[in-house]
Protein backbone atom coordinates (compact mmCIF):
# COMPACT_ATOMS: atom_id res chain seq x y z
CA UNK A 1 0.00 0.00 0.00
CA UNK A 2 1.46 3.40 -0.92
CA UNK A 3 1.75 5.88 2.38
CA UNK A 4 -1.87 7.01 3.38
CA UNK A 5 -1.90 11.02 3.50
CA UNK A 6 -1.96 12.86 7.04
CA UNK A 7 -4.80 13.01 8.46
CA UNK A 8 -6.76 10.30 7.13
CA UNK A 9 -7.01 7.82 10.20
CA UNK A 10 -8.56 10.93 12.60
CA UNK A 11 -10.52 11.84 10.00
CA UNK A 12 -12.33 8.58 9.05
CA UNK A 13 -12.25 7.79 13.28
CA UNK A 14 -14.06 10.89 13.51
CA UNK A 15 -16.64 10.04 10.64
CA UNK A 16 -17.21 7.01 12.80
CA UNK A 17 -15.34 4.49 10.91
CA UNK A 18 -12.39 3.58 12.50
CA UNK A 19 -10.59 0.45 12.37
CA UNK A 20 -12.00 -0.08 8.51
CA UNK A 21 -10.06 -1.65 6.54
CA UNK A 22 -8.33 1.07 3.88
CA UNK A 23 -7.73 -0.07 0.36
CA UNK A 24 -6.49 2.37 -2.13
CA UNK A 25 -7.78 3.14 -5.34
CA UNK A 26 -7.01 3.80 -9.07
CA UNK A 27 -6.90 7.37 -9.32
CA UNK A 28 -7.87 9.64 -12.10
CA UNK A 29 -6.69 12.65 -14.02
CA UNK A 30 -6.54 15.14 -10.50
CA UNK A 31 -4.58 15.24 -7.44
CA UNK A 32 -7.66 13.72 -5.89
CA UNK A 33 -7.58 10.33 -4.19
CA UNK A 34 -9.93 7.33 -3.54
CA UNK A 35 -10.13 4.75 -0.70
CA UNK A 36 -12.61 2.10 0.25
CA UNK A 37 -13.34 1.82 3.29
CA UNK A 38 -14.83 -1.71 4.23
CA UNK A 39 -15.95 -2.66 7.78
CA UNK A 40 -17.97 -5.61 8.35
CA UNK A 41 -21.23 -3.28 8.53
CA UNK A 42 -20.52 -2.22 4.83
CA UNK A 43 -18.71 0.05 2.67
CA UNK A 44 -17.86 3.63 2.10
CA UNK A 45 -15.84 5.56 -0.07
CA UNK A 46 -13.29 7.84 1.09
CA UNK A 47 -12.00 11.15 -1.51
CA UNK A 48 -9.06 13.32 -0.54
CA UNK A 49 -9.06 16.40 -2.58
CA UNK A 50 -6.18 18.03 -0.93
CA UNK A 51 -5.90 22.09 -0.78
CA UNK A 52 -4.44 24.11 -2.56
CA UNK A 53 -4.52 22.04 -5.43
CA UNK A 54 -8.13 20.39 -4.92
CA UNK A 55 -11.32 22.02 -3.28
CA UNK A 56 -14.12 19.67 -2.36
CA UNK A 57 -16.49 22.42 -2.41
CA UNK A 58 -17.53 21.96 -5.58
CA UNK A 59 -18.39 18.50 -5.48
CA UNK A 60 -20.33 18.60 -2.35
CA UNK A 61 -22.30 21.11 -3.59
CA UNK A 62 -22.81 19.50 -7.04
CA UNK A 63 -23.81 16.33 -4.82
CA UNK A 64 -26.22 17.42 -2.66
CA UNK A 65 -28.12 20.11 -5.34
CA UNK A 66 -28.75 16.31 -7.11
CA UNK A 67 -29.95 14.10 -4.66
CA UNK A 68 -31.78 16.83 -3.56
CA UNK A 69 -33.43 17.35 -7.48
CA UNK A 70 -33.67 13.46 -7.45
CA UNK A 71 -30.79 12.89 -9.33
CA UNK A 72 -28.67 10.10 -7.85
CA UNK A 73 -25.50 10.91 -6.46
CA UNK A 74 -23.28 9.01 -3.83
CA UNK A 75 -24.97 10.53 -0.07
CA UNK A 76 -22.46 12.65 2.04
CA UNK A 77 -21.51 10.74 5.33
CA UNK A 78 -19.02 12.87 6.65
CA UNK A 79 -16.76 16.05 5.33
CA UNK A 80 -14.08 18.20 6.25
CA UNK A 81 -13.28 20.74 3.15
CA UNK A 82 -10.65 22.30 4.87
CA UNK A 83 -8.52 19.40 4.80
CA UNK A 84 -9.88 18.01 1.86
CA UNK A 85 -11.72 15.01 2.95
CA UNK A 86 -15.11 13.40 2.09
CA UNK A 87 -16.69 10.21 2.87
CA UNK A 88 -19.74 9.55 0.83
CA UNK A 89 -21.86 6.33 0.25
CA UNK A 90 -20.15 3.26 -2.01
CA UNK A 91 -21.75 2.89 -5.23
CA UNK A 92 -19.58 -0.24 -5.18
CA UNK A 93 -18.03 -1.96 -8.34
CA UNK A 94 -19.95 -1.33 -11.81
CA UNK A 95 -18.38 0.93 -13.70
CA UNK A 96 -20.49 1.18 -17.04
CA UNK A 97 -17.33 0.68 -19.09
CA UNK A 98 -16.16 -2.56 -17.24
CA UNK A 99 -19.48 -3.93 -17.39
CA UNK A 100 -19.70 -3.37 -21.27
CA UNK A 101 -16.62 -4.72 -21.55
CA UNK A 102 -17.84 -7.83 -19.66
CA UNK A 103 -21.02 -7.72 -21.01
CA UNK A 104 -21.18 -6.34 -24.58
CA UNK A 105 -24.79 -7.59 -25.30
CA UNK A 106 -26.34 -5.13 -23.09
CA UNK A 107 -24.39 -2.43 -24.66
CA UNK A 108 -27.95 -0.51 -26.08
CA UNK A 109 -29.71 -1.32 -22.31
CA UNK A 110 -27.31 0.14 -21.14
CA UNK A 111 -26.49 3.54 -23.43
CA UNK A 112 -30.50 4.17 -23.51
CA UNK A 113 -30.33 4.09 -19.62
CA UNK A 114 -27.87 6.62 -19.34
CA UNK A 115 -29.64 8.38 -21.37
CA UNK A 116 -32.53 8.79 -19.48
CA UNK A 117 -30.95 9.42 -16.69
CA UNK A 118 -29.34 12.83 -18.52
CA UNK A 119 -33.18 13.40 -19.77
CA UNK A 120 -34.44 13.42 -16.65
CA UNK A 121 -31.62 16.04 -15.41
CA UNK A 122 -32.72 18.12 -18.33
CA UNK A 123 -36.15 18.20 -17.41
CA UNK A 124 -35.12 20.21 -14.06
CA UNK A 125 -34.60 23.66 -13.74
CA UNK A 126 -30.93 24.36 -13.66
CA UNK A 127 -28.67 24.27 -11.42
CA UNK A 128 -27.64 27.24 -8.75
CA UNK A 129 -24.54 26.78 -11.33
CA UNK A 130 -22.06 29.32 -13.09
CA UNK A 131 -22.90 29.53 -16.88
CA UNK A 132 -20.87 27.94 -19.49
CA UNK A 133 -19.87 30.68 -21.37
CA UNK A 134 -17.88 31.58 -23.95
CA UNK A 135 -14.63 32.60 -21.78
CA UNK A 136 -14.93 28.92 -20.72
CA UNK A 137 -15.50 27.24 -24.31
CA UNK A 138 -12.56 29.28 -25.91
CA UNK A 139 -10.21 28.79 -23.03
CA UNK A 140 -10.69 24.73 -23.20
CA UNK A 141 -10.45 24.60 -26.83
CA UNK A 142 -7.09 26.70 -26.41
CA UNK A 143 -5.98 23.59 -24.56
CA UNK A 144 -5.43 22.13 -28.27
CA UNK A 145 -3.06 24.89 -29.29
CA UNK A 146 -1.41 25.57 -25.85
CA UNK A 147 -0.28 21.63 -25.51
CA UNK A 148 -0.90 19.53 -28.42
CA UNK A 149 0.76 22.30 -31.33
CA UNK A 150 4.00 22.62 -28.99
CA UNK A 151 4.31 18.52 -29.05
CA UNK A 152 3.45 18.18 -32.36
CA UNK A 153 6.54 21.10 -33.38
CA UNK A 154 3.87 23.00 -34.66
CA UNK A 155 4.15 26.94 -34.90
CA UNK A 156 -0.18 27.12 -35.19
CA UNK A 157 -1.97 30.37 -35.83
CA UNK A 158 -3.70 31.11 -32.45
CA UNK A 159 -5.53 34.28 -33.35
CA UNK A 160 -7.29 32.73 -36.13
CA UNK A 161 -8.01 29.26 -34.17
CA UNK A 162 -9.83 31.51 -31.74
CA UNK A 163 -11.15 33.37 -34.25
CA UNK A 164 -12.36 30.27 -35.91
CA UNK A 165 -14.29 28.84 -32.97
CA UNK A 166 -16.00 32.67 -32.17
CA UNK A 167 -17.24 32.27 -35.14
CA UNK A 168 -18.91 28.88 -34.77
CA UNK A 169 -19.29 28.78 -31.15
CA UNK A 170 -21.20 32.20 -30.57
CA UNK A 171 -24.77 30.93 -32.57
CA UNK A 172 -24.64 27.76 -30.03
CA UNK A 173 -23.97 29.93 -26.52
CA UNK A 174 -27.10 31.82 -27.97
CA UNK A 175 -28.96 29.30 -28.41
CA UNK A 176 -28.03 27.33 -24.84
CA UNK A 177 -30.55 29.92 -22.57
CA UNK A 178 -31.66 28.76 -20.22
CA UNK A 179 -29.51 26.02 -20.07
CA UNK A 180 -29.40 22.37 -17.97
CA UNK A 181 -27.27 21.49 -15.77
CA UNK A 182 -23.71 20.28 -17.58
CA UNK A 183 -21.84 17.72 -15.40
CA UNK A 184 -19.05 18.02 -18.06
CA UNK A 185 -17.65 14.65 -17.93
CA UNK A 186 -20.82 12.09 -17.96
CA UNK A 187 -19.06 8.99 -20.03
CA UNK A 188 -18.78 5.28 -19.41
CA UNK A 189 -16.07 6.05 -16.22
CA UNK A 190 -18.13 8.04 -14.61
CA UNK A 191 -21.29 5.78 -14.66
CA UNK A 192 -21.59 3.20 -11.70
CA UNK A 193 -24.60 0.69 -12.58
CA UNK A 194 -25.86 0.37 -8.88
CA UNK A 195 -27.92 -2.76 -9.18
CA UNK A 196 -25.22 -4.90 -11.03
CA UNK A 197 -26.87 -4.87 -14.20
CA UNK A 198 -27.45 -2.83 -17.43
CA UNK A 199 -30.74 -1.25 -16.36
CA UNK A 200 -29.46 -0.11 -13.20
CA UNK A 201 -29.73 3.13 -11.95
CA UNK A 202 -27.12 5.55 -13.06
CA UNK A 203 -25.07 6.40 -9.74
CA UNK A 204 -23.20 9.48 -10.71
CA UNK A 205 -20.03 10.34 -9.95
CA UNK A 206 -16.98 13.35 -10.92
CA UNK A 207 -19.58 15.82 -11.65
CA UNK A 208 -17.18 18.44 -9.18
CA UNK A 209 -17.27 20.72 -12.37
CA UNK A 210 -20.77 21.27 -13.44
CA UNK A 211 -21.78 24.20 -15.21
CA UNK A 212 -25.31 25.36 -16.47
CA UNK A 213 -25.09 25.18 -20.27
CA UNK A 214 -26.11 23.26 -23.42
CA UNK A 215 -27.94 20.14 -23.38
CA UNK A 216 -26.08 18.61 -26.13
CA UNK A 217 -22.51 18.64 -24.09
CA UNK A 218 -23.13 15.48 -21.87
CA UNK A 219 -24.69 14.01 -24.90
CA UNK A 220 -21.61 14.02 -27.12
CA UNK A 221 -19.53 13.68 -23.86
CA UNK A 222 -21.52 10.34 -23.11
CA UNK A 223 -22.00 9.21 -26.96
CA UNK A 224 -17.96 10.83 -28.56
CA UNK A 225 -16.78 8.56 -25.33
CA UNK A 226 -12.76 9.46 -25.52
CA UNK A 227 -12.06 5.98 -23.03
CA UNK A 228 -14.33 3.51 -24.96
CA UNK A 229 -15.69 2.84 -28.97
CA UNK A 230 -19.51 3.94 -29.54
CA UNK A 231 -20.64 2.71 -32.39
CA UNK A 232 -22.23 5.53 -34.83
CA UNK A 233 -25.31 3.67 -35.06
CA UNK A 234 -25.51 3.05 -31.71
CA UNK A 235 -24.38 6.98 -31.77
CA UNK A 236 -27.02 7.94 -33.89
CA UNK A 237 -29.58 5.24 -31.75
CA UNK A 238 -29.20 7.24 -28.62
CA UNK A 239 -29.57 11.10 -29.92
CA UNK A 240 -32.79 10.08 -31.70
CA UNK A 241 -34.17 8.12 -28.55
CA UNK A 242 -32.87 11.86 -26.50
CA UNK A 243 -34.82 13.60 -29.47
CA UNK A 244 -37.88 11.94 -29.16
CA UNK A 245 -37.82 12.00 -25.18
CA UNK A 246 -37.75 15.42 -25.18
CA UNK A 247 -39.27 17.07 -27.86
CA UNK A 248 -39.19 20.45 -29.25
CA UNK A 249 -35.22 20.19 -30.37
CA UNK A 250 -34.70 22.97 -32.06
CA UNK A 251 -33.30 22.48 -36.19
CA UNK A 252 -29.37 23.16 -35.16
CA UNK A 253 -29.31 20.65 -32.63
CA UNK A 254 -27.18 18.10 -34.67
CA UNK A 255 -25.17 21.50 -35.78
CA UNK A 256 -24.72 22.44 -31.81
CA UNK A 257 -24.03 19.30 -31.15
CA UNK A 258 -21.04 18.51 -33.99
CA UNK A 259 -20.01 22.12 -32.47
CA UNK A 260 -19.64 21.12 -29.03
CA UNK A 261 -18.35 17.69 -29.90
CA UNK A 262 -15.42 19.50 -31.90
CA UNK A 263 -14.93 21.43 -28.78
CA UNK A 264 -14.62 18.99 -26.55
CA UNK A 265 -12.70 16.79 -28.27
CA UNK A 266 -10.25 19.39 -29.43
CA UNK A 267 -9.98 20.03 -25.52
CA UNK A 268 -9.43 16.48 -24.71
CA UNK A 269 -6.55 16.11 -26.93
CA UNK A 270 -5.35 19.00 -25.39
CA UNK A 271 -5.81 17.73 -21.99
CA UNK A 272 -4.04 14.08 -22.94
CA UNK A 273 -1.17 16.06 -24.01
CA UNK A 274 -0.56 17.89 -20.89
CA UNK A 275 -1.38 14.91 -18.87
CA UNK A 276 1.45 13.07 -20.94
CA UNK A 277 4.22 16.55 -21.03
CA UNK A 278 3.18 17.55 -17.50
CA UNK A 279 2.01 15.35 -15.41
CA UNK A 280 3.57 12.44 -16.40
CA UNK A 281 0.75 10.14 -17.27
CA UNK A 282 1.52 9.04 -20.60
CA UNK A 283 -1.41 5.88 -20.42
CA UNK A 284 -3.84 8.65 -21.84
CA UNK A 285 -1.59 9.01 -25.25
CA UNK A 286 -3.39 6.07 -26.20
CA UNK A 287 -6.61 7.57 -26.52
CA UNK A 288 -6.12 10.65 -28.38
CA UNK A 289 -6.41 8.49 -31.82
CA UNK A 290 -10.41 7.76 -30.73
CA UNK A 291 -10.47 11.56 -29.86
CA UNK A 292 -9.16 12.64 -33.14
CA UNK A 293 -11.85 9.97 -35.18
CA UNK A 294 -14.36 12.01 -33.35
CA UNK A 295 -13.01 15.19 -34.00
CA UNK A 296 -12.30 14.65 -37.79
CA UNK A 297 -16.14 13.59 -37.53
CA UNK A 298 -17.31 16.72 -36.23
CA UNK A 299 -15.41 19.04 -38.22
CA UNK A 300 -17.36 17.62 -41.75
CA UNK A 301 -20.71 19.43 -40.49
CA UNK A 302 -20.94 22.55 -42.33
CA UNK A 303 -21.39 23.96 -39.39
CA UNK A 304 -17.64 23.65 -38.47
CA UNK A 305 -16.55 24.75 -41.97
CA UNK A 306 -14.13 27.59 -40.15
CA UNK A 307 -12.58 26.04 -37.39
CA UNK A 308 -11.98 22.92 -40.32
CA UNK A 309 -10.60 24.96 -42.52
CA UNK A 310 -8.11 26.44 -39.88
CA UNK A 311 -7.48 22.33 -38.93
CA UNK A 312 -6.58 22.15 -42.45
CA UNK A 313 -4.39 24.86 -42.89
CA UNK A 314 -2.33 24.29 -39.42
CA UNK A 315 -2.68 20.19 -38.67
CA UNK A 316 -0.85 18.63 -41.27
CA UNK A 317 -2.67 14.86 -42.07
CA UNK A 318 0.26 12.98 -40.89
CA UNK A 319 -0.65 14.21 -37.52
CA UNK A 320 -4.19 14.01 -37.56
CA UNK A 321 -4.97 11.38 -35.06
CA UNK A 322 -1.61 10.63 -34.85
CA UNK A 323 -0.88 9.07 -30.82
CA UNK A 324 1.95 11.60 -30.35
CA UNK A 325 5.38 10.43 -29.19
CA UNK A 326 5.81 13.63 -27.26
CA UNK A 327 8.99 12.34 -25.20
CA UNK A 328 8.74 13.23 -21.80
Amino acid sequence: MSELPRGLTQFIAQAGWEGAEIAPLPGDASFRRYFRLVRRSGTAMLMHAPPPHEDPTPFLDVAHWLNANGMRAPAILAEDTSQGWVLTEDFGHDRMRDWLDDHPGDEETAYTAAIDALIALHRLPPGPFAPYDMATYQREAALFTEWYCPAQGLAADEPGYTAAWSEVLLPVAHRQSPGVTVLRDYHSENIMLLGGKATAPQGLIDFQDALVGHPVYDLVSLLQDARRDVPIELENAMLLHYVDAVGGVGVDFIADYATLGAQRNAKIIGIFTRLNRRDGKPKYLSMIPRVWAALERDLTHPALAPVARWFDANIPDDLRAANGAFGS
